[in-house]
């Protein structure tokens, strides 16, 4: 089946491409579009779009065993399907086929189906092209640079539709809200979605224009990489300064680890208010690196356990060079979304605007060996109990199998009971042997040296 990628609109010719014969667009161009096309910097950014969605957007397979348990942001999906001639379900990942129903196959809710509906309820925030300028540069696109960003944005839409529209929220893209419940639903949806609408405005406080123009105190300017620690410095500052022009933030906290170190205190003082002691829905997001150059696989069992949870909103980062959103896993592969597929900006402030491009229905998968070793960790927390509970767990979670021992442990992460500002040397996370590299002034070491590739 041919699937059009863009609209047919004359401002995107140059992108009018049929994923069975892309080279026939150049066929479309007129003489009358050539004044637009070589305005500064539009090549660039049209011809990395293309090289993109040429790249992300063609027709692949996924295979889900049929065997193993489909694991999802804390819920778990397992149904055996009969079939004589296989012993897995090919599920399709082509990142354009929007209009697709039968991408994953499966018979209820405990199956496939029940992952298909929750996979493609998770927000999608990919490359846009054709946004305003970001200030003070000439890009109006983050294709090829901006992918980073864009994954963490998935990260933090995730505790916000857990924190406005609950874990058990899902999309029906087909069903108009009948009840006040679902009319209220679609419009926290369509909310969440404008607060990352891709624009310079109060009304979207965590726009990428927001994130890079709050990078920029840091050096960081539009057209560089990020990556998932700096990033999630950046999203706390978002929330923060989105809480001064929009009441729903009042409700939220995140919180970003330094040093693999989460201090108890800290969270609790940040989270608790007045004598009523009132709670700010948590969102604690852990920066931390797996090994050297290349993933250690001691901690492989550790990442799965941790997307097991309940509280768990996923884990920013990506093969290396290659910026990833992981929302799952099965087996021995993660579940993720790519960001990497540029789509033209959408008018988010028009009424009923389209809500296709910000859902994927096409899941892909990457092995573990082949994971980044920096990566960051977001968790999300609505109530104190929630939050104690996975201190708990977490903490028997995050030691590799086979490391555990008095003196002899290996954490991907410590929690702290007290203050930060009390410590005066940061905790020394024991290290593997086999790691050779140091984890005091990591925040730094973020910054300077994760780099995704300019494509």
């Amino acid at each position: 089946m041919d699937t059009q990628i863009v609209p047919r609109d004359k401002s995107n010719f140059f992108f009018r491409m049929n994923i069975s014969n892309s080279s026939s667009s150049s066929s479309n161009i007129r003489l009358e579009d050539y004044g637009n096309l070589f305005d500064e910097g539009k090549v660039k950014t049209r011809l990395l779009s293309m090289w993109n969605n040429m790249k992300y957007g063609m027709k692949l397979k996924t295979n889900f065993s049929k065997e193993s348990p489909v694991w999802l942001l804390g819920r778990c999906y397992h149904k055996k399907v009969e079939s004589p001639c296989s012993d897995s379900t090919e599920l399709g990942t082509d990142v354009a086929a929007f209009q697709s129903q039968s991408d994953i196959t499966g018979n209820d809710e405990e199956g496939f189906e029940g992952f298909k509906s929750d996979f493609i309820s998770r927000l999608w925030l990919t490359y846009r092209r054709e946004f305003p300028t970001l200030n003070g540069s000439t890009f109006s696109s983050d294709c090829g640079w901006g992918c980073m960003l864009r994954s963490g944005q998935m990260l933090l839409a995730q505790a916000l539709v857990c924190h406005f529209l609950g874990r058990d929220w899902r999309w029906h893209p087909d069903q108009q809200p009948t009840t006040k419940q679902t009319y209220i639903e679609n419009v926290n949806h369509r909310k969440i979605i404008k607060w990352f609408g891709d624009k310079p405005s109060r009304n979207s406080p965590l726009s990428i224009h927001t994130l890079v123009q709050l990078g920029e105190a840091s050096g960081k300017k539009a057209g560089d990489w990020y990556g998932p620690g700096f990033v999630a410095h950046l999203l706390r500052q978002a929330v923060i300064l989105a809480s001064k022009d929009n009441y729903e933030f009042d409700s939220l906290n995140v919180y970003v680890a330094q040093d693999c170190a989460v201090y108890i205190r800290d969270v609790l003082e940040e989270c608790i208010i007045g004598d009523n002691e009132k709670w700010k829905s948590l969102v604690l997001l852990i920066p931390v690196r797996l090994g050297a150059e290349k993933f250690n696989p001691i901690y492989a069992p550790c990442l799965t356990a941790i997307l097991s949870l309940e509280q768990c909103i996923g884990i920013i980062g990506g093969r290396p060079k290659h910026s990833l959103y992981f929302v799952g896993y099965q087996d021995d592969k993660l579940i993720n979304l790519d960001p990497h597929y540029c789509q033209e900006m959408v008018d988010v402030w028009a009424a009923d605007f389209p809500l296709a491009s910000f859902h994927c229905r096409s899941p892909r998968k990457l092995h573990l060996s082949k994971m980044d070793p920096s990566c960051c960790i977001g968790f999300y927390c609505a109530t104190k109990e929630e939050f104690l509970n996975l201190i708990e767990i977490v903490q028997t979670l995050v030691v590799p199998p086979g490391r555990s021992g008095r003196n002899n442990e290996y954490p991907m992460f410590v929690f702290c009971d007290g203050y930060k500002r009390d410590s005066e040397h940061p905790p020394i996370r024991p290290l593997p042997p086999d790691v050779e590299y140091s984890v005091e002034g990591q925040d730094s070491e973020y910054i300077e040296t994760e780099e995704f590739e300019i494509l």
